[in-house]
């Protein structure tokens, strides 16, 4: 299918704005996590975008997805694409850096969990860097892998390298209320820190006996922390998922729940279509991830479109108050180490 060029003075203004920050670069000083823009690579554990997961931290995107699966199947959380009872993906549980690229892959989250340890070992300067997991099935709190265990799981592996949401409300009573304060901290203050949004996985979303979904489960779970003062246990941001209109919160029959949701995340093309209003995100200093971002018209290609064509699109996007973009641009490193300011 024949995919429509677009290159012309526009990109060359996006490619003239851009601040460029890799793996042990300096942060953009004058940017906020809320204020600025940036790249990410839909489901970067595959080994067909890269050998290692060392690789896509390598590439200076500032978002990387996984996708888990957590049923009765196996023991561990696994880290697929579509086979849910076993491990396909890039990552290799290396112990320190000197192990990166020299093991064997496949291996579950806490192993992809420990690559990225091993990469921040090696690069303790980093930009920050927001990991998304799409929870497949959901979790899975009878087997021993529920919201808790996640926690554990992810500080256990990663320390004080995460940064969470009891970091975020620290001194407020939840996530919502401490953006509204003050918004998220300068990029620079976030260098060397993972940040983790979960989202419910595309088997749960299309199971009709599933009705408790990873963004109700997980906010649920962050609410209960919250009131025994122990938020700072918590690893994880959940997302509300889907593209709509107004306050997508309004979902949640809770209304006690809306609070602890700082992140969205839906289809690119639909926040552009004319009947979203973008900026009311901004304006209230939420994160919002725009996906797909290639099929917002002009469509242009998904894996290797122009560099012209992807910074152009990049920078089409934060103008409409996108936090994070993010499409299968593996093959242009360049522009996933792109970082502007929002809604400019």
């Amino acid at each position: 299918m024949n995919k429509t060029r677009c290159v012309g003075t526009v990109a060359v203004a996006a490619a003239t704005v851009i601040a460029v920050s890799g793996p042990a670069g300096a942060e953009p000083s004058a940017m906020t996590y809320g204020t600025s823009t940036s790249v990410g690579v839909h489901n970067a554990y595959e080994k067909d975008k890269y050998p290692y997961f060392a690789d896509a931290l390598d590439s200076g995107a500032a978002l990387l997805e996984l996708d888990v699966w957590s049923n009765g199947f196996g023991s561990s959380w696994r880290v697929s694409h579509s086979n849910p009872i076993a491990n396909n993906n890039n990552c290799e549980n290396a112990q320190a850096p000197s192990e990166l690229r020299t093991k064997k892959r496949d291996q579950d989250l806490g192993g992809c969990l420990a690559d990225m340890k091993a990469w921040h070992d090696a690069h303790p300067g980093h930009g920050p860097v927001l990991v998304k997991v799409e929870m497949k099935d959901g979790f899975n709190a009878k087997g021993g892998r529920g919201p808790a265990e996640f926690d554990a799981l992810v500080r256990q592996k990663l320390g004080d390298a995460v940064y969470g949401p009891g970091d975020l409300a620290a001194g407020h009573a939840t996530p919502d209320e401490a953006v509204q304060a003050g918004g998220w901290p300068a990029r620079s203050d976030l260098a060397g820190k993972f940040l983790f949004e979960l989202i419910p996985g595309t088997v749960e979303e299309g199971n009709p006996v599933d009705n408790l979904w990873t963004d109700v489960e997980y906010a649920g779970h962050l609410k209960d922390l919250a009131g025994k003062g122990e938020l700072a246990r918590s690893a994880a941001f959940p997302a509300v998922h889907g593209a709509a209109a107004g306050d997508p919160r309004e979902r949640y029959s809770d209304p006690s729940l809306r609070p602890y949701f700082v992140v969205f995340d839906g289809d690119a093309a639909t926040y552009l279509n004319g009947s979203i209003n973008t900026a009311w995100y901004d304006d209230r200093h939420y994160l919002l991830v725009m996906t797909d971002a290639h099929n917002v018209p002009p469509v242009i290609d998904g894996t290797r479109p122009t560099e012209a064509e992807a910074l152009a699109r990049v920078k089409q996007l934060a103008a409409a108050h996108a936090s994070f973009v993010t499409a299968d641009w593996y093959p242009l490193p360049s522009v996933l180490k792109t970082v502007l300011p929002r809604g400019a």
